[in-house]
Parts: C-alpha cells; sequence; structure tokens
C-alpha cells in the first residue's frame, strides 16, 4: 500500500507549552511563569487595520524562549474606543492559557501620558486570576525619559522600569531596563524588538522580548508582562502608520 508523502509547505501549527505543576501559593494559570525568564511577545498583524487603517482589537502571542505559546491576549474593546482615542484609549487585556480559560485580566482606564499632567498618569490594574488584584503597573512622572513602577497588590513599589529619552526604532531594539524598586541593581529589560522595513513602516504589529529572574515571584512576573502592553500602546501603536517620535513625555 503506497505511502503518502508528507505534505510541505504548510505552516505548522505553534505548539504550547506543557502546563506544570503549580507551586505552592501561587494563582491558578500562572504556574507556567515559574518555569520561564524570558517571554516574546509577537502581536498579530490585522490585515485591515494595515491596509485602511482601521483600527482593530490587538491581539497577542506570548511564548518562551524555545518559541512554545504560553498564553494567548485579546484587547478587549469597543469600535469607538479604538478609533476615536487610538493608542490613548482605556483597554481591558484578556490573557488566556491553551485551555482558554482566563488566567489574567489587565484593566487601563482612560488616562494621560503627558508630564503636564502629573496627577493622572497612566496605571494598569493586574488580576490573577480575574476579579483578584495582583499588582499594578504605574506611570512615574517624568520629563526627559519614560519611567514605570511595577507595584504590589497594595500599591507598594517592587520594581521600576527606565526607558530610553527617544523611543522610534530606527533599524534596532528599544530597551526598557527593569531594575530593583531604587534603581541600585539590574532586574531584567523590556525590549522592543526590530522587525523589519516592511513591518516597521506598514503596521503597528510589534514584537517584544522580556526577560527577569527565574526565581522572581509569579505575580511580579505577571504585572512585569503587563508593563509590556502599557508600554505597546503609549509608544507603539500607531496611528496612520505614524509612531510617536517625540523626545520624553512631552506630548
Amino acid at each position: 500500500m503506497a505511502v503518502a508523502p508528507p505534505v510541505t509547505g504548510q505552516p505548522m501549527a505553534t505548539q504550547w507549552m506543557a502546563a506544570p505543576q503549580a507551586p505552592p501559593n501561587c494563582p491558578p494559570g500562572l504556574e507556567y511563569l515559574a518555569l520561564v525568564d524570558q517571554l516574546l511577545v509577537h502581536q498579530q498583524t490585522e490585515l485591515l487595520e494595515a491596509f485602511i487603517g482601521f483600527e482593530t482589537n490587538n491581539k497577542y502571542d506570548i511564548k518562551n524562549s524555545m518559541g512554545q505559546r504560553v498564553y494567548l491576549a485579546a484587547e478587549d474593546n469597543d469600535c469607538c474606543s479604538r478609533n476615536v482615542c487610538g493608542a490613548s484609549r482605556p483597554f481591558d487585556i484578556k490573557i488566556l492559557d491553551n485551555n482558554q480559560r482566563e488566567v489574567m485580566h489587565l484593566s487601563r482606564p482612560l488616562r494621560c501620558s503627558t508630564c503636564w499632567c502629573p496627577c493622572f498618569l497612566q496605571r494598569v490594574e493586574v488580576q490573577a486570576p480575574p476579579g483578584e488584584v495582583i499588582g499594578y503597573v504605574k506611570q512615574g512622572w517624568s520629563i526627559c525619559k519614560p519611567k514605570f513602577w511595577i507595584q504590589n497588590a497594595a500599591g507598594e513599589d517592587i520594581l521600576r522600569i527606565d526607558g530610553p529619552c527617544f523611543t522610534c526604532s530606527i533599524c534596532g531594539d528599544v530597551e526598557f531596563d527593569v531594575s530593583s524598586h531604587d534603581g541600585s541593581s539590574p532586574v531584567g529589560r523590556i525590549s522592543k524588538q526590530w522587525s523589519g522595513l516592511i513591518k516597521e513602516a506598514f503596521t503597528d504589529a510589534d514584537n517584544f522580548g522580556v526577560t527577569f529572574p527565574i526565581d522572581l515571584d509569579v505575580r511580579v512576573k505577571a504585572t512585569t508582562l503587563a508593563a509590556t502592553f502599557l508600554i505597546d500602546f503609549m509608544f507603539f501603536e500607531k496611528k496612520g502608520n505614524e509612531e510617536k517620535d517625540a523626545p520624553g513625555m512631552l506630548s
């Protein structure tokens, strides 16, 4: 009996990371984070958005260093907010595991980001599981360079994130350094990775790399991941294929 040759040229289905055993006192769904020290965040390309500029809900693949999918992230927003408020829009992002179970929920209210409004800067609430707050991402006041704080559920500063003065990416990565709350010890990095000239010019589908110590608390890892989405919206979400290229936090 003849055996049919394997079909080539078809895309391989993305493999999911195997579910590990949950460590003690770990919120359900965050056990995956206990085994990783690096995450790759790939925004999916939306053809409608690329061709006619109609803003759609963002979707992201979150993978480990071996390319295995850890989570899927999907923005849940209405058409009016997306296309009127643009990158400044409030959002809810649902983060799902391989069973389509929502394990994290990120919520960003409508707030300012410019240094001219220091009392009403950006903040993202992180819930895991949904309904239980585990931390916040809070924008710090700054003129020259972006600054953020990773906070626990009580609003206490755990880590800080410092970005560059210019966040436009010209054939290179844009790096946001993660350090201890007093800035004395490096902890990790959030890098907006260069995706190639065509993709950078005509879409806002961005790639990010997130690194942190493998023994970092999973709640802090999850909140650092949430900071990646806020950074994407604030600095790399395009309107009419134009990025925010102003220096510092003046605009």
